[in-house]
């Protein structure tokens, strides 16, 4: 479905005026790509951007945030998105309860459910008090109230946005939701807010910071593989003919780091791609064998 709102002339300009006003026209055209991809409506506060120092123009830079309804949407358009059944699980400690933790929590955690390879798998998402609350001058921020009056609530919306970020990280590529940003709103320095636009950049033309680094054992410079795709192009080089059942264990052992990342990010994901990686490696070192033999 597309979103009359992402394209028709006066609502793009209605979406300049309020929901982006701190935008800048190449902001603003970043904002409404991303807008699009993720097809999610400003108007209806499901995205919105944040321009940090917008008055010093040498340290600018532009945040996409999303509600949690926003993800929550994203992942159901998928057509394999499933929520918990239970409620958040949250762990607390007496002794951190005060004024900067009223209800004394330390983490939350939260489990979505991704169909795939024909059965359920898990992605549990956990967000810890002390690296979300924001803080200002060793208190919460004023501003924030939520953090006072609602403790559960937002740490649960971190907890549930890791989670569906896990099971589909290109989906939610380039936003986060308010909660998440709400410290470094406060934290983040001048300097700090430069480096990590450079640092994004310079991911960005690699991949981005999801992709996967992939030795293919050609003798070509090491590549940069989208985590969505690594899956496919680990099995299209395993089933190559002229990759023997040899280059083939050689290949999956020298990309052990990159198999390792994977099993971080994709979790479940990882064991369906090994066993099909060891099932190849058997039919092709059987079909050697019996070449050999033929011979």
């Amino acid at each position: 479905m597309t979103l009359p709102a992402l394209y028709e002339g006066k609502n793009l300009d209605l979406i300049r005026r309020t929901v982006a006003k701190d935008c800048n026209d190449s902001e603003l055209d970043q904002f409404i790509h991303i807008c699009r991809a993720v097809n999610l409506d400003p108007l209806r506060r499901q995205i919105y951007a944040f321009v940090f120092n917008k008055d010093k123009p040498q340290w600018r830079q532009m945040t996409v945030v999303t509600a949690i309804g926003g993800y929550r949407a994203i992942a159901a358009r998928t057509g394999d998105y499933r929520p918990d059944d239970d409620q958040t699980r949250f762990v607390y400690d007496a002794d951190l309860k005060g004024p900067t933790n009223p209800l004394g929590i330390m983490s939350a955690t939260v489990t979505v459910y991704k169909f795939a390879h024909g059965e359920w798998h898990a992605a549990v998402g956990e967000a810890f008090w002390d690296e979300y609350v924001p803080l200002r001058d060793g208190v919460i921020d004023s501003k924030k109230t939520g953090w006072v009056k609602m403790p559960r609530i937002m740490l649960a919306k971190c907890a549930e946005a890791q989670a569906l970020r896990k099971a589909w990280p290109d989906d939610f590529a380039g936003v986060e939701i308010e909660e998440e940003i709400d410290r470094r709103m406060i934290d983040i320095t001048p300097s700090e807010a430069a480096d990590e636009a450079a640092a994004n950049a310079k991911l960005n033309l690699i991949g981005g910071k999801d992709a996967i680094t992939v030795d293919w054992c050609n003798g070509d410079p090491l590549a940069r593989v989208p985590l969505k795709s690594f899956p496919d192009a680990v099995l299209e080089f395993a089933k190559r003919k002229d990759v023997s059942a040899t280059e083939l264990r050689v290949f999956w052992h020298r990309n052990l780091p990159a198999r390792g990342e994977f099993k971080a990010k994709a979790g479940s994901d990882y064991l369906e791609l090994q066993r099909e990686i060891e099932a190849i490696t058997d039919r092709k070192e059987a079909a050697e064998v019996a070449q050999e033999a033929a011979e």
